[in-house]
């Protein structure tokens, strides 16, 4: 496999925001994302700017892209650094420091190559490098209607926490997200 993985650059926000349309446009977007493309083709480029440059070097956040030797991203995870006393975000309230990893995201014409496989590795790697805060478990959420998803993270680890939220929005169809977890060892 010829791909990179890498944090993105402050700078790259244009290719950030590409992904995330694409992204977004996937047939399993509904179950996979909590946002629109509707809703994320009218965000502002301050919006864009400001949300590369958050998941860029540094901070509580970091996004990772797998870049292919021409330069096209094909693949992100983006990881959410979350403490007990922090604001819940989505999900329920940590009750250690741990990473959370969301926007996952690979380009189907290079699914099943190991790009998704690399992303994750580079991106626990990553919350089991930190030491300020020392994460003690990395967790993830599933819609429950996304077994593909689900089988990944399994085969990469991931176990069932037996932990499930709501998914938010209206309507009345109740569905759910399942949480997975991996436990420093």
């Amino acid at each position: 496999m010829d791909y990179v993985m890498r944090s993105v650059r402050a700078e790259e926000w244009p290719l950030a925001r590409k992904l995330r349309l694409d992204a977004l446009q996937d047939p399993a977007a509904p179950v996979a994302f909590l946002d629109s493309y509707e809703a994320a083709v009218e965000r502002p480029d301050a919006f864009w700017q400001d949300r590369t440059a958050a998941a860029a070097e540094g901070g509580d956040v970091r996004q990772f892209v797998a870049e292919s030797p021409e330069g096209e991203w094909v693949g992100t995870v983006t990881v959410l650094i979350e403490r007990p006393e922090d604001d819940v975000r989505f999900g329920e309230p940590a009750e250690v420091n741990q990473g959370h990893l969301v926007g996952v995201f690979v380009r189907p014409e290079v699914r099943g190559a190991g790009v998704a496989d690399a992303l994750f590795r580079v991106a626990v790697d990553w919350c089991w490098s930190l030491s300020a805060p020392r994460l003690e478990r990395v967790r993830l959420y599933a819609h429950e209607d996304n077994p593909r998803a689900a089988a990944f993270y399994r085969r990469f680890g991931f176990v069932p926490s037996g932990q499930r939220m709501l998914v938010p929005g209206p309507g009345e169809r109740r569905e759910w997200e399942l949480e997975y977890v991996i436990e420093r060892g």
